[in-house]
């Protein structure tokens, strides 16, 4: 029986494997009256959890509340219907605010819907590349940055309906002049609208203690849209900003395109494209850590790309698989993809059946619930345990957070992962340890400090062996380099031993090539033991062989062929 280990390179999925949708797989399991309830069940739940967000991120996103609810609808539905998670349920998420009211305030509407569009065939071709399994490689720091990031500008965008201000002049987007301007408008404060929004996040934290079963936000939510219109209180509504829902789905349609708007909507639809596949991913990733499943993220990615197409031809948001939704749905006790299905259908029932009634939900309502998501997502505990951890997490950390609040979200996740990348390096290239010992018969070996050999009747001072620990890559070839050459000038044999070197790279073995043609200068010689058919082939590829140098399996092998 062979013991060769097996690598994930060995043996991969197939095509299908990693393209079929979750929801095929369930029903090729058999699919009974019992999951259909347990799924109807736990997407009525959903449903009435997304009802309130979806409404509320949209109005935050500088659109209209049956966007919000389209997205939910048509995207949700093709997120769980093509989707490579068994419980991933999608919709427009709050982590999109930031970058939907962005482009919506430079390109308007058109634009928005492009961009959607662009990024939903990004999110296609990201799939069909396999490049789902790359954003694993995101830092946590990074994660965290941009999640915390999002979480301000979310809670400073409620801030004028949080205490029901009037501005003169149109709220500026960027953090700081937003702050600028509320702060000059603060002496328009409605105490109707603070006391609503004090209430309705009130009603939140007390049933999520109390009843954690119960829709919080809903119940907070429909609770100040009666109070409001019991007593007529002076506050803004989604009526009153919006005017009544259309009770309907509109036509679909392609969305607005000449080369000059998709050339100014580009940077937006990257964005859209990799937020969206980062966060569907981590909701996927949250979901089976939850289960006990895998997803399939090549294909959840090529769903989300769908489902963004079909979101922006119906004048909707991004979407994306929300974390919360998608948790609940969990705990809510679902099968598999049709929850997610029906969640969307539910909300088309009330799209249809009662839209109307939304009109009387008062603005500073849905800023509470707002502001209950940006609490909970700015994870505090994890942001306070990054900067404790190591200066280099704080600095990736510090680094996206404050991009993400002052410039941009992409250009916060780019800089982060570029810093979080350079601290891997420079961690991975003090990891690294060299040991050098002369060869020495082994029952000297105590006391001369050398290397013993078992076999060798006297000491052979003039074989030095080195033995490498770690990767060897560029990050650490230029100080395993010098000290090599500093070796190099020593020994008639230099035995480099990699018995413990998983990987080496073309920069690597570049400088072991130099040492062999230092040594080979000295009339010394280099041999190479121990190394992996990987670090061989690399080695050879680079020069690193007869004559210049030998490559033996073990030190024991090599000794019959040092210079005497």
């Amino acid at each position: 029986m062979s013991n060769r280990s097996i690598r994930p390179s060995d043996s991969g999925p197939t095509f299908r494997e990693l393209f079929t949708p979750k929801l095929v797989t369930v029903l090729r399991e058999g699919y009974g009256s019992a999951a259909l309830r347990a799924d109807a069940i736990a997407g009525l739940t959903v449903a009435v959890v997304a009802l309130p967000l979806a409404m509320a991120i949209a109005i935050a996103s500088g659109s209209t509340p049956e966007r919000g609810l389209l997205a939910a609808i048509v995207g949700g539905f093709l997120v769980s219907a093509l989707g490579g998670s068994r419980f991933q349920v999608g919709g427009p998420a709050g982590a999109f605010i930031v970058l939907v009211a962005a482009a919506g305030q430079r390109h308007g509407l058109d634009g928005l819907l492009l961009a959607t569009t662009m990024a939903g065939i990004m999110l296609i071709a990201a799939g069909f590349l396999r490049l789902g399994t790359y954003v694993k490689y995101i830092p946590y720091p990074v994660t965290v940055g941009f999640t915390a990031g999002i979480a301000v500008i979310i809670f400073a965008s409620q801030i004028r309906d949080l205490l029901g201000l009037r501005l003169t002049e149109p709220e500026p987007g960027e953090l700081l002049p937003k702050i600028v301007a509320l702060a000059g408008s603060a002496g328009t404060i409605n105490l109707a609208a603070v006391a609503i929004a004090a209430a309705t996040i009130a009603l939140i934290v007390a049933i999520k203690r109390w009843r954690p079963q119960w829709p919080a936000m809903l119940i907070a939510v429909a609770a100040a849209a009666v109070a409001t219109s019991l007593v007529a209180l002076p506050v803004e509504t989604i009526g009153t900003r919006f005017g009544s829902i259309p009770a309907g789905v509109p036509v679909p349609q392609l969305p607005v395109f000449s080369l000059d708007l998709a050339r100014e909507v580009l940077p937006d639809a990257v964005a859209f494209a990799l937020l969206g596949a980062i966060e569907s991913l981590l909701s996927a990733v949250v979901a089976d850590g939850m289960t006990g499943r895998r997803h399939r993220s090549n294909s959840e990615l090529v769903a989300q790309g769908v489902a963004n197409l079909a979101s922006a031809a119906f004048g909707a948001l991004p979407v994306t698989g929300t974390i919360a939704r998608t948790a609940t749905n969990v705990r809510a006790g679902a099968r598999g993809p049709v929850a997610g299905m029906l969640h969307s259908l539910f909300l088309l029932v009330f799209l249809l059946v009662a839209a109307p009634l939304a009109s009387h939900i008062p603005l500073a309502a849905l800023a509470g619930v707002l502001a209950m998501v940006a609490w909970t997502m700015a994870e505090r505990h994890a942001f306070a345990g990054l900067l404790r951890a190591s200066r280099g997490d704080a600095v990736v950390l510090m680094a996206t957070f404050g991009l993400t609040i002052f410039r941009d979200l992409a250009t916060g996740i780019f800089v982060g992962f570029a810093l979080g990348t350079l601290l891997f390096l420079h961690r991975m290239a003090q990891s690294i340890s060299v040991e050098a010992k002369p060869l020495v018969a082994d029952d000297q070996a105590d006391g001369a400090g050398g290397q013993p050999y078992d076999g060798a009747a006297a000491a052979r001072r003039d074989v030095l062996v080195v033995r490498v620990s770690g990767a060897f890559f560029f990050g650490a070839a230029a100080a395993i380099g010098a000290a090599l050459d500093r070796l190099a000038e020593r020994p008639k044999t230099l035995i480099l031993d990699f018995t413990a070197v998983p990987f080496l790279d073309s920069s690597a073995a570049r400088t072991i090539a130099q040492t062999a043609a230092r040594l080979t200068r000295n009339g010394a010689q280099l041999i190479v033991t121990g190394a992996s058919t990987d670090v061989q082939r690399v080695l050879l590829a680079n020069g690193v062989g007869p004559p210049a140098a030998i490559l033996a399996p073990s030190i024991e092998a090599a000794l019959p062929r040092a210079a005497g």
